[in-house]
């Protein structure tokens, strides 16, 4: 009798015995642990030893890791902070995602790609990923210093184009665009109301059972971003909003601290699926394309930043470094590739470029960030940071 094999189980063993074992090697030759999870999914994946022949539930189990960084992230941020922050380098986004996307756009005219295609080649390089920008910072750096709150800003401006630019992608004119950011400040005052009414009295009366409030911060997260599906947004912006409305509760980081570990499991799956999901006939035509439209990235867009940066009156230092975190592709543009290729929005050379030259810029971005600066998963004990 052959024994059943359990394909979310055996999955989520070769995810995680697999990143434990090339982890190992990747401290010892002190390379980035994102980057391991990423080779393993490429080892794994229908690419390589196909392993894994689908990774569609993978990588939609992957999403829920994205989903806690963002109720995370909002937990630090009270609203004032958060208005204060993003006020501040509203004019610097929009100006480097104009100048970035006309970049992007210009390396599709000359890879050969039509007029529209190349114009969704722009939009996807202007954005920078909200993963590796915030798990390589140290905690201390991410919610008590200039650095971080300028790194966050950026990426939550992005995050509002991204969302955006995926309406669109999908069908919808500007008239869904409008009612769909229309929603957001609705959104927040019904959060805001619950916050009030019913989160904030069951903790203050429960807090002592940490079982529960673990419990409970987890539905509201999922809760509010399911919320935020329903109204047209993405499920990231209603994480962040639930964790900025419970940032006013005096257990805020303790539930932060909690969660942590849940974050990082479902971020490991994340980095894998990148991997899984990569095709080496992308390269086939493409691959000068894909090398400027990555250069573009990790060259490019860190000196754009820093340049804008001390523009705006910034020390020299902390605007390379916030050009250097932001130096790479996004998360977003592996979606928006995929959905617009769905939809009939561009064609399979396009939508290929884009993932191939996002993978190639994750894992060159995170190898560079690990070298050179303080994260917490410094494989240099001098540059580790938590």
């Amino acid at each position: 009798m052959n024994p059943v094999v359990d394909p979310v189980m055996f999955s989520i063993f070769l995810i995680f015995f697999g990143a434990s074992v090339l982890a190992t090697f990747a401290l010892f030759a002190r390379q980035s642990l994102l980057v391991a999870y990423v080779f393993l999914g490429l080892l794994c994946g229908p690419s390589a030893l196909g392993l894994i022949n689908d990774a569609t539930l993978i990588r939609e189990l992957s999403h829920i890791g994205i989903v806690f960084l963002l109720f995370l992230l909002g937990i630090n941020l009270p609203p004032q902070k958060l208005l204060r922050m993003l006020g501040s380098t509203l004019s610097l986004t929009l100006i480097s995602s104009l100048v970035l996307t006309a970049i992007g756009a210009a390396i599709g005219m000359f890879a050969g790609l039509k007029a529209e295609d190349s114009l969704l080649v722009g939009v996807s390089l202007l954005f920078s990923s909200t993963i590796i920008g915030l798990k390589l910072l140290p905690t201390t750096v991410l919610h008590h210093q200039r650095t971080g709150g300028t790194i966050i800003s950026i990426l939550l401006l992005q995050d509002v184009i991204a969302v955006v630019v995926l309406l669109l992608v999908q069908g919808g004119g500007g008239f869904a665009v409008a009612m769909s950011l229309a929603s957001l400040p609705l959104l927040a005052g019904l959060v805001y109301l619950l916050n009030r009414f019913l989160l904030l009295p069951l903790l203050r009366r429960f807090d002592v059972i940490q079982e529960y409030v673990f419990l409970l911060a987890i539905g509201w997260c999922l809760g509010v971003a399911e919320l935020a599906g329903l109204a047209g947004l993405s499920h990231e912006i209603g994480a962040f909003v639930a964790g900025v409305a419970l940032a006013s509760s005096p257990i805020a980081l303790h539930i932060a601290d909690r969660l942590k570990p849940l974050r990082d499991f479902f971020l490991i799956i994340f980095f894998f699926s990148v991997g899984a999901g990569f095709e080496p006939a992308m390269l086939v035509g493409n691959w000068l394309g894909i090398c400027l439209l990555a250069a573009a990235a990790l060259l490019f867009k860190p000196l754009l930043f820093a340049w804008l940066l001390r523009r705006a009156g910034e020390k020299q230092f902390m605007a390379g470094e916030v050009g250097v975190r932001l130096a790479q592709m996004s998360e977003f543009s592996l979606l928006i590739a995929v959905l617009a290729e769905q939809q009939g929005v561009i064609g399979a050379q396009a939508a290929g470029l884009i993932q191939a030259a996002t993978l190639l810029s994750f894992i060159v971005s995170s190898f560079w960030i690990v070298q050179r600066y303080p994260t917490p998963i410094g494989t240099n004990p001098t540059l580790r940071r938590d």
